[in-house]
C-alpha cells in the first residue's frame, strides 16, 4: 500500500471544527485524534512519514512528538521507510495486519480471510478482517499510550486512513466518545485525502495499480461489529493481548481531558 493519488474534493459541513493542528508538509491526513473529551496533544494520526520534509520535522518536533507507532507492513516500511530528520523520537513497528506466520506464533488458528493475500482488497471485507487480527497492534498502541514519557505519540499506515482508523477508533470509544465524534473524525479522511469524490488508484509497494476507497460508517461498523460479537466489549477484545483493566484506566486517566 502507499499513498493513492489524489482527486480534488469538497469539504463536508458535516466534520466538526478542528483542534489547532499544523499542516506537515509531505505528510498525508496529519491531525490531531484528541477529539471530544479527551486531551489535545497526545495522540496523533497520520499517514505514512516516509516523504517527511526538515521542515515537517521541525514542526514533529514543535509538537514535542516522542513515539511514532507504524501499523504498516515490514514490507511497506523496507520500501518506505520513515523519515525522521534527527528528530528524537521512539519508533515502533507494529504492523496492524502481521504476516502469517507472526500470527499463529500470537495464537491465531483460523485464517479463512488470508485467501492467500496478506489482507483483502475489497473495503466490505476487509475491515471485518482488520478487525480481527489487527488486535495485537492495537494493544501495542494502548500499551505506549499509558507510558507518560511516550507522550505524544503519532500513530500512522499508509495514508491513516484504514489501520489508523480503526485503531484511533478503538481508542476513542474505549475512552467513551461519543459513536458521532467517532465517526465524524473516522470519516474526515476522506476530506483530508480527496476521497469525497469516490476512489483513487495508487501503485502499492509491489508496483501493482490497486484502489483506495473512501471510508463510511458503514465500514466502521462492520468492525466494530466484528469486535464486539466475538468479545461484547472492547477491553475483551484487548485484554488476549495484555491490556489490563490498569491499563484502561490509566489510558483514562492520560488522555482524558
Amino acid at each position: 500500500m502507499t499513498e493513492p493519488d489524489g482527486t480534488p474534493g469538497s469539504a463536508s459541513h458535516l466534520i466538526p471544527a478542528q483542534r489547532n493542528t499544523p499542516d506537515v508538509p509531505n505528510v498525508r491526513n496529519f491531525r490531531d485524534a484528541g477529539i471530544a473529551q479527551m486531551c489535545p496533544g497526545r495522540l496523533y494520526r497520520s499517514g505514512s512519514l516516509n516523504r517527511l520534509t526538515e521542515e515537517g520535522a521541525e514542526r514533529l518536533r514543535k509538537l514535542e512528538i516522542r513515539t511514532v507507532v507504524d501499523l504498516r507492513s515490514g514490507v511497506e516500511s523496507n520500501v518506505w521507510p520513515g523519515m525522521t530528520h534527527g528528530l528524537d523520537i521512539e519508533w515502533i513497528s507494529n504492523p496492524a495486519l502481521p504476516a502469517l506466520d507472526d500470527l499463529k506464533a500470537m495464537g491465531f488458528t483460523d485464517f479463512s480471510g488470508f485467501e492467500g493475500k496478506p489482507w483483502p482488497v475489497d473495503p466490505e471485507a476487509l475491515y471485518p478482517f482488520m478487525a480481527v487480527y489487527a488486535a495485537p497492534a492495537i494493544a501495542v498502541l494502548v500499551k505506549h499510550l499509558v507510558v507518560p514519557q511516550a507522550l505524544p505519540v503519532v500513530v500512522q499506515c499508509a495514508v491513516g486512513k484504514d489501520r489508523t482508523g480503526i485503531a484511533v477508533a478503538v481508542v476513542q470509544s474505549l475512552l467513551e466518545v461519543s459513536r458521532a465524534d467517532v465517526v465524524a473524525d473516522f470519516t474526515r479522511s476522506n476530506v483530508e485525502l480527496e476521497l469525497t469524490a469516490g476512489p483513487t488508484s495508487f501503485l502499492d509497494e509491489a508496483g501493482v495499480t490497486r484502489y483506495s476507497h473512501p471510508v463510511s460508517e458503514g465500514l466502521l461498523a462492520s468492525a466494530m461489529d466484528t469486535i464486539l460479537s466475538a468479545h461484547g466489549s472492547l477491553p475483551a477484545y484487548l485484554a488476549p493481548h495484555g491490556v489490563t483493566s490498569a491499563d484502561l484506566e490509566a489510558l483514562r486517566s492520560r488522555m482524558l481531558a
